[in-house]
């Protein structure tokens, strides 16, 4: 069960940073300007960390729903 709580962050977060090298090197900025886009460490580990935001926001929610 500990398996599957960790899981799905690790893909998210190998695709993210895999969609941040794929974006580094087929559109990336060749005159240097871009923070994100020049750099491919710092394109990968910003989609890597965007990749592990949005694992979360697929997750079932456990419980009985609002306690409001």
């Amino acid at each position: 069960m500990k398996k599957k709580k960790w899981l799905r962050p690790v893909l998210f977060t190998l695709g993210g940073g895999l969609a941040g090298l794929a974006y580094y090197s087929f559109v990336g900025c060749a005159a240097g300007g871009c923070a994100i886009a020049s750099n491919p460490v710092a394109s990968v580990l910003y989609l890597g960390l965007v990749g592990w935001l949005l694992s979360g926001l697929f997750e079932r929610e456990r419980g009985d729903g609002c306690n409001m």
